[in-house]
């Protein structure tokens, strides 16, 4: 696609509907921050972008994007929503593309330059404008990635009419192998045109035109006589004649099998977009029964924290709890378990610092001599450097998990000679815990009703004492009410149990 298309004359091209109306504007208001300028107007319009998928006009500012690579309704689609753009990621990956060209093509090849020149600087602008363009926003790498295949398929078959088979193969190695170089296509995908090319005209100008990518991709915005001098030494190395025309496709020429280099870029882009469709794919649905889960647990939740309000909504103030309104002062081996047991929990809750190692391309941080010749090496063969040499420790300190303790007690007769132990141990555990942040105990107990023994968050001050005389031991009714009320209102599973 390039940034000076042929301009047809405004008045023969369709007037967009009200809903293109409204999305061009929404289009227009998301493209400033992607071209670095704000003097940008986006028309997404059927039949719009003057036979690409999408152009950009120097003249007027304007990008012109073809809506029938739009696959959703444009009163549907919302291009500020990032997750959005999802839906659609060829069409903005196009406008990203025409944005690079606003933001980087800032040159003009001079009057009277040898059409065949000014062919070939034009090819190489376009894997130029998107290695500068990944380099200001790495994160558009997705969306260029995602339109390859249009871009490519309609910049290929205009500048490989036949029956210029080096010229066809010189297209290949501009449009797959240097977007390879400008970190866009992955190694892999560009393989199969890499090796058409080579058998077509050979490994030494193959490594030639590779040199003279890499020079563009340094070359500045503004340098028009750096392209064009560029253009004129890839012509050189192609045979092409300084004044041959720039070739036109003809669909109707297109008879026979393809050539051996149409055939490997077919098969490059098509890796290119199934890779782009693996990446955009939508998540997975939930497994069968899962929402239905997801609402029983809901659900259940929601029962546990009622029953939680009702098992303690009658607090005496004092946190004592007192299911047979019976309190005792706590022994002194009971208060020495209590201290005993908080400095054990404070030492365990304590937390830690952890250290992590983190490399990077800029500093702070210490340098290391072999990753940074590393990253000299790769800028001086023309490679988008990915050697980090410095090096940096950051210290975080690691919080403690939050600490939760309930105790359910079964009230019937077979438990009376435990009673005593078990409400030494809620007062041992309230005590002990009044010390630590985000830690909460709280006991009851159960047969056929539940009932508190220790609130979640009270400190008691006496220890209060309860009977096992029931009849009842019905556990499973009261299973909710357990849930929440001896997890002193914490999520049940993450709980200690006693």
């Amino acid at each position: 696609m390039s940034a000076t298309p042929p301009a047809p004359a405004p008045e023969k091209r369709p007037r967009p509907a009200a809903a293109w109306l409204a999305f061009s504007a929404q289009m227009t208001a998301q493209v400033a921050p992607v071209a670095g300028r704000g003097d940008l107007t986006v028309t997404v319009a059927p039949g719009a972008g003057r036979g690409a998928p999408a152009c950009f006009i120097p003249a007027s500012a304007e990008i012109e994007v073809n809506a029938d690579h739009l696959p959703v309704d444009p009163a549907t689609a919302d291009p500020a929503s990032p997750a959005d753009r999802e839906r659609y990621p060829a069409m903005w990956g196009a406008t990203v593309h025409e944005c690079a060209h606003a933001a980087h093509s800032r040159w003009r090849a001079p009057a009277g330059t040898d059409a065949a020149w000014s062919a070939a600087a034009t090819a190489l602008e376009e894997s130029r404008i998107e290695a500068r363009q990944v380099a200001r926003r790495p994160a558009d790498r997705a969306w260029l990635r995602a339109c390859t295949c249009q871009i490519v398929i309609g910049d290929f078959t205009a500048a490989a009419a036949p029956p210029a088979s080096a010229a066809e193969a010189g297209s290949a190695a501009a449009l797959i192998l240097a977007r390879e170089d400008a970190g866009i296509l992955e190694a892999a995908e560009a393989e199969p045109v890499a090796k058409a090319v080579a058998a077509a005209i050979g490994e030494g100008k193959l490594g030639q035109l590779r040199q003279v990518w890499r020079e563009a991709h340094r070359t500045r915005d503004d340098d028009a006589r750096g392209m064009v001098r560029l253009g004129r030494r890839w012509c050189r190395i192609l045979g092409t004649a300084p004044d041959q025309p720039a070739p036109k496709a003809d669909p109707a020429e297109a008879s026979g099998p393809p050539s051996p280099v149409a055939s490997a870029v077919g098969e490059a882009t098509a890796r290119v977009e199934d890779a782009s469709k693996a990446e955009f794919a939508p998540p997975p649905p939930f497994p069968p029964g899962a929402a239905e889960a997801r609402e029983a647990e809901k659900k259940a939740r929601r029962a546990a924290g009622d029953a939680s309000t009702r098992v303690f909504a009658r607090d005496p103030g004092d946190g004592s709890g007192g299911t047979t309104g019976d309190t005792r002062e706590p022994t002194a081996a009971e208060q020495a378990a209590a201290r005993r047991l908080g400095r054990a929990l404070r030492e365990a809750s304590a937390g830690g610092r952890a250290e992590t190692a983190i490399a990077s391309a800029t500093p702070p941080g210490r340098l290391r001599m072999r990753h940074a010749m590393a990253a000299d090496a790769q800028r001086a063969a023309g490679a988008m450097p990915t050697a980090k040499p410095f090096t940096r420790v950051e210290h975080r300190r690691v919080p403690a998990p939050p600490l939760a303790v309930g105790v359910a007690c079964d009230v019937s007769g077979s438990m009376s000679g435990f009673t005593g132990p078990v409400a030494s141990t809620a007062w041992v555990l309230a005590r002990a815990t009044a010390s630590l942040p985000a830690a909460r105990t709280a006991t009851v107990t159960y047969g056929r009703d539940v009932r508190p023994v220790t609130y979640p968050g009270a400190v008691p001050a006496r220890v209060a004492e309860f009977s096992a005389a029931g009849k009842y031991e019905d556990f499973v009714r009261h299973e909710a009410h357990g849930y929440i009320a001896c997890a002193a209102g914490k999520d049940w599973r993450r709980c200690l149990w006693i």
